[in-house]
């Protein structure tokens, strides 16, 4: 951001006026710290204004006055100011964060708070509202979808509650935001504290030389000798996998899995449970018996039963070939440790690699040579061209927030504009680890017929280059990167008349169907065919590498599949509990998932406390959505499969009837016009290897 002497009354806050930049991206270059608070209060001011015209507004509600006035006043027009500071700020609040900004975000927190339920709670408002509802001229199908989601967000907000418990949502939901915050903050804090510094070179057997010279780069910025690892993954993920000191493994298998259970400031045991409980208040004072009743009303699935029954099913699927993945690891460990040997947590990567090695011969080092970054963001990006015909230009005059991001100018197939897309790469300190997809902008038409275009950014984790070698990824990191690219592609197709039905703007359990459907391709020869050229030699990966990497594709996968069944049970019950929640966690999390668990448990370790998606992002109650999106992916791919995994026609429709429509309608109507029927649980058991194709 702007260091710049210029005293604070002879420039403009950048938030306040046009940004006069290409495509009217942000101008991080110009963007002082200062500005943001001044922007959020300005941008708090304005709204109210806007609804308080719209409730002034003497003449009969109607969609247009109403409906329409009020979507735009939540931050859906152009120059709306408490939007764009928003998007910039928690955008940054993720990937750049610093202490001046933490302290920022626990500020605004209660009166951002407050602020959204001065609109949701707003009896006038919220009347008008419910008299277009009850009569509206005839209404197009997004218009329709959007007075619904409006008058449905009105009363799942508690517009109809009494003004005793309207007070009482507002208590609960300001004491969430802080304690969501809180748990964010103290996860960072955790994670970027711990070091395993290494001095001692015997220590570093087993590991590859990329790893190797990562964490002497690691060191050397840390301006220490030797060697440092971190639980960052492109660190954390070989060590577990190559490091031959059992000792040092479990030391960092234990720091991963002991964060924010320590006895400090960054303990987040209290606060899970405080969050847990303050959803579940929240739901139950909206007329539901549990947080996840209350959530599947916007749901796919619909209810907690059918989450469940798909949780369940996949068990009964999966666990018979779990326990045989797991049982045939053990072997391979003692074969080389002895019959007594014990398989720990801390031993499944390294010996489940060995095992790899031994059945196909393969692992992420020896393909890491083919996947260099610059390769892969041409073969994703080469992908999309093939699929669609858009095209990407890295525009060096687009400011960035930090020198690792990448800023795109990207081209529909008739050549015009289409969308801005950052691609943020590397870990640092102030970024939060593991990957997402985000927007600075979305899309939507104004009143003028102008379509605004989206502004959308990709931020990743991934292996860094070295004073040696460039980055070279692993095909994990690859499959990473296609499944955020998979995410922009919903944002970048977006063409809807509303941004707050835009892109990703859908039922929660079928966000993640883009995402997922673009990591098919990672294993696709033809694919790998178009980027995966040696780094130094420009070779072509060979065709037997490839194979190795398709017949291994299903190695783990019932062990995985039931890592994520886990992961959405240990959701599930923290959120279908109807009483207050009072049990000690790290016993809770072992009983609530103990039906998915094929490999021993550690009392002392603890997933709740690091869970963000449920407990501080948007998958409370809902991080079963990977799977629920996975049968879908599955199906949809399976089209691709019999057509042809390049053909257009059927991108086209993909684009058509699902990328481009956000959520104007129902997820399963979109899907349906994609597919022509329902989806099954088929092609994903087939994909996994768990059916045979049938014949």
């Amino acid at each position: 951001m702007c260091d710049s002497n210029i005293e604070k009354e002879e420039r403009k806050n950048p938030f306040f006026e046009p940004y006069d930049t290409l495509h009217d991206t942000v101008p991080f270059d110009r963007i002082r710290m200062e500005d943001f608070e001044e922007a959020f209060m300005e941008g708090i001011r304005r709204e109210d204004e806007d609804i308080a015209n719209i409730i002034n507004d003497p003449s009969e509600p109607t969609f247009d006055n109403t409906i329409i006035r009020n979507d735009e006043s939540k931050g859906k027009h152009y120059y709306d100011l408490l939007s764009r500071v928003s998007n910039v700020f928690y955008c940054l609040m993720s990937a750049e964060t610093n202490d001046e900004m933490e302290a920022l975000a626990q500020k605004l927190s209660p009166i951002l708070t407050k602020h959204a339920n001065d609109i949701s709670l707003n009896k006038r408002l919220f009347e008008r509202i419910r008299h277009v509802y009850e009569h509206h001229r005839e209404l197009t199908p997004e218009e329709t979808m959007l007075l619904n989601t409006n008058y449905d967000g009105f009363v799942r907000s508690g517009a109809l509650l009494s003004d005793a418990d309207k007070e009482r949502l507002r208590s609960i939901t300001e004491e969430a935001g802080k304690l969501s915050l809180m748990f964010s903050q103290n996860l960072l804090k955790e994670n970027k504290a711990f070091q395993l510094h290494i001095t001692d070179s015997q220590k570093l057997d087993g590991l590859p030389e990329s790893a190797i010279e990562a964490a002497a780069q690691c060191a050397k910025e840390e301006g220490k000798d030797g060697w440092v690892f971190t639980l960052d993954s492109p660190s954390y993920s070989p060590f577990m996998q190559y490091a031959s000191d059992r000792e040092l493994r479990r030391e960092l298998y234990m720091a991963k899995n002991t964060v924010c259970i320590h006895d400090n400031n960054e303990n987040n045991l209290e606060i899970c449970k405080k969050i847990v409980n303050a959803r579940r208040e929240l739901a139950q004072l909206l007329g539901s018996d549990t947080f996840a009743d209350y959530v599947m009303k916007r749901r796919m699935a619909s209810s907690t039963q059918n989450v469940y029954k798909l949780l369940y099913d996949l068990i009964d699927a999966y666990k018979p070939a779990a326990i045989k993945e797991v049982q045939e690891i053990e072997q391979t460990a003692r074969e080389a440790e002895g019959d007594d040997f014990k398989l720990m947590p801390w031993d499944f990567s390294y010996y489940s690699h060995k095992l790899q090695m031994q059945r196909y011969n393969l692992d992420s080092e020896m393909l890491r040579p083919y996947f260099e970054l610059g390769n892969v963001i041409k073969g994703v990006f080469g992908l999309a061209t093939r699929l669609y015909g858009i095209t990407f230009k890295e525009n060096k005059d687009i400011p960035v927030y930090h020198p690792d991001v990448k800023a795109y100018e990207v081209f529909d197939k008739d050549g015009k504009y289409l969308a801005v897309l950052y691609a943020d790469f590397y870990p640092r300190k102030g970024k939060r680890g593991g990957a997402w997809m985000t927007e600075f902008q979305g899309q939507w038409i104004d009143r003028e017929g102008h379509n605004i275009r989206p502004h959308v950014s990709v931020v990743m984790n991934f292996t860094k280059p070295t004073d040696q070698k460039p980055a070279l990824l692993t095909l994990g990191e690859v499959e990473t990167f296609l499944h955020e690219f998979g995410h922009s592609l919903h944002g970048m197709f977006a063409n809807t008349r509303f941004e707050s039905l835009s892109g990703t703007n859908v039922w929660w359990d079928f966000v993640e169907l883009p995402s997922q459907f673009m990591e098919n391709y990672a294993v696709e020869k033809e694919f790998l065919r178009t980027f995966a050229f040696h780094y130094q030699t420009g070779e072509p990966i060979p065709d037997e590498l490839i194979d190795r990497i398709i017949r291994s594709r299903n190695f783990m996968a019932a062990y995985g599949c039931l890592r994520q069944v886990s992961f959405g049970l240990l959701d599930m019950a923290y959120y279908t509990q109807k009483d207050e929640f009072s049990q000690d966690i790290m016993r809770f999390e072992k009983e609530a998932w103990k039906d998915a668990i094929v490999m021993p448990q550690m009392p002392d370790t603890c997933m709740t406390v690091q869970f963000s998606h449920i407990m501080a992002g948007g998958y409370a109650a809902g991080y079963y959505s990977y799977k629920w999106a996975e049968v879908l992916d599955a199906d949809a791919f399976s089209v691709f499969k019999k057509n042809g995994i390049f053909d257009t026609a059927t991108a086209q429709s993909f684009r058509d009837n699902i990328l481009s429509k956000g959520g104007t309608e129902h997820p399963m109507t979109l899907y349906k016009r994609f597919r022509g029927q329902e989806p099954t649980i088929d092609a994903l058991l087939e994909r996994n290897g768990i059916k045979r194709q049938a014949r």
